[in-house]
């Protein structure tokens, strides 16, 4: 999966239920695969909000 041009790894948590997602040095975690990413689709759109404010 991509967010724009960045990839997306997801995977299963081994000591928890759900999945985490990493991309752009972020972490999200979700009970289904698309819960974590779309955690992740917010968390870079934030992280892109604030380097553009600087």
């Amino acid at each position: 999966m991509k967010i724009g041009n960045k990839p997306v790894k997801i995977f299963e948590i081994r000591n928890r239920k759900g999945y985490a997602a990493i991309c752009d040095d972020c972490l999200t975690e979700g009970a289904t695969r698309e819960e974590a990413f779309d955690r992740m689709v917010k968390a870079v759109s934030r992280m892109e909000r604030k380097l553009k404010a600087r």
